[in-house]
């Protein structure tokens, strides 16, 4: 079984990112003695491998990056491995400052920090498609007995037996409705009632045990964990009152008594919105200093082709439903524009749009100056566009869950964005596409949105 083999799975993984590593390290030396003679290297470096290897390790394993990673994206793991990584760096850097080794080489740690963390990254995705391989083909498995064969149990069946990478090996099911017990489920038998636990337990190799019964038995629960820990066996209970929630629930705790949030915001953590913060300050400030020739251009270009501002102020409703003030380049004549310009939307041919507007518009090349509102922070580079207060009002009544867009700041992008739904297009499909990104943001989707923004959603059909 594979709790028999797990500790010898962990000291293997500990074991390949302690080489990853060190190979890092020692090629940051061997990078900066070609390159320059190193005339200060000395036995400080050789020491330094001593301690700063284990520290790392012991920082990756207190950031949990030893934690179970069988079921997980890969993009997850990428993002706990470089915190824990990125924070074992600190952590050295305050070492030596604290030890006063001011000789160490500043180029050898930003190498070692850099190499060390692209190693680590490549030896995981490996040994994750290794095991993935291994997995497919029988070998690797943890066997899960589910209890319950209603509707919820054959669910999370067909979930695991679509995914067969991750290793994980239905054995059957416990169910206490007699005309399914000695059947067959989805394939997989049910061996009899919740009673038969303890036995099973004890007699078959069974590494987890799945709890997916209705509402109306929970009090079977206590006994069935009870049996599980007893028995030295993980157990997970999938809640049948999910499909109540609006959400991706997650379990919180306030002075001992556990709360169910019920929808995941992943930038509630202040450590994410730091992360965010900062992705987007540095973005912005890129792209405004590379950008700042096209901006001259569109600007003179307004002036030229008509008359009125270069820049357009709109109200839109952003986090927290607090209004601000968004910043495009005018695409209309005015005054007209802007008498309407709150409470109607542009349509094909759009009289009150200029010539050099419309092509502003289907080139996205009017949003540009929202890149200031991202310095002004009531904006972000990725996040759910805002809308008018008129449009929200209207909104809100008419399409569920509307408002949980506003639970993050607004984006010049969005997941939605890049999917098409943009302009005249339906508003439920934008809404669903915001919520997807709300819980389940990371920073490597941010960065994904706006490489597909670049490639694929500047230019539409929908934006005129």
């Amino acid at each position: 079984m594979i709790k028999k083999h797990q500790r010898l799975f962990n000291v293997m993984q500990v074991s390949l990112d302690a080489l990853a590593l060190l190979i890092a390290y020692t090629g940051a030396i061997a990078f900066k003695l070609k390159i320059t003679g190193f005339a200060g290297f000395s036995s400080l470096y050789y020491w330094g491998a001593i301690w700063i290897i284990p520290l790392m390790l012991a920082g990756y394993y207190f950031m949990n990056v030893y934690s179970p990673m069988r079921s997980r994206m890969y993009r997850k793991e990428v993002l706990i491995v470089a915190r824990a990584h990125f924070i074992g760096i600190v952590t050295i850097y305050s070492v030596l400052f604290l030890n006063k080794d001011i000789q160490y080489s500043r180029e050898v740690s930003l190498l070692f920090a850099l190499s060390g963390l692209l190693f680590i990254l490549v030896e995981r995705y490996s040994v994750r498609k290794i095991l993935r391989h291994l997995r497919r083909k029988g070998y690797n498995q943890k066997h899960l007995l589910i209890v319950g064969a209603g509707p919820l149990g054959i669910e999370f069946f067909h979930k695991v037996d679509a995914h067969r990478e991750f290793g994980y090996n239905v054995i059957g099911f416990l169910d206490d409705d007699q005309s399914k017990q000695q059947a067959a489920v989805a394939g997989k038998p049910v061996l009899g009632g919740c009673s038969l636990l303890s036995s099973l337990l004890e007699n078959r190799s069974i590494d987890e045990v799945v709890v997916a019964l209705p509402l109306n038995a929970y009090e079977k629960y206590g006994e069935i964990v009870a049996e599980c820990e007893k028995a030295g066996v993980r157990v997970r209970i999938i809640p049948d009152y999910n499909k109540y929630l609006p959400g991706s629930p997650v379990i919180e705790e306030f002075d001992g008594i556990p709360l169910l949030n019920v929808r995941k915001i992943h930038l509630d953590d202040p450590f994410n919105r730091f992360l965010k913060r900062t992705f987007d300050l540095a973005m912005a400030l890129a792209a405004l200093i590379i950008l700042l020739p096209l901006l001259l251009f569109i600007a003179i270009g307004i002036k030229l082709t008509s008359t009125g501002s270069v820049l357009f102020r709109q109200t839109r409703i952003g986090l927290n439903n607090r209004e601000f003030e968004m910043l495009k380049f005018r695409t209309m004549h005015v005054p007209e524009s802007e008498d309407v310009a709150e409470t109607t939307w542009t349509v094909p041919g759009d009289p009150r749009t200029t010539r050099f507007g419309s092509f502003l518009r289907k080139t996205s090349l009017d949003e540009l100056p929202q890149f200031f509102n991202v310095l002004i922070g009531n904006m972000s580079i990725v996040g759910p566009r805002p809308e008018r207060p008129y449009f929200v009002e209207q909104f809100r009544e008419d399409i569920p869950k509307y408002m949980v867009k506003h639970q993050v700041k607004p984006g010049i992008t969005g997941w939605a964005q890049v999917n098409g739904w943009r302009g005249d297009t339906c508003i439920r499909q934008r809404v669903e596409c915001d919520i997807y990104y709300i819980e389940n943001w990371d920073l490597l989707f941010d960065i994904k949105i706006i490489f597909l923004t670049v490639f694929k959603g500047m230019v539409n059909k929908n934006a005129y």
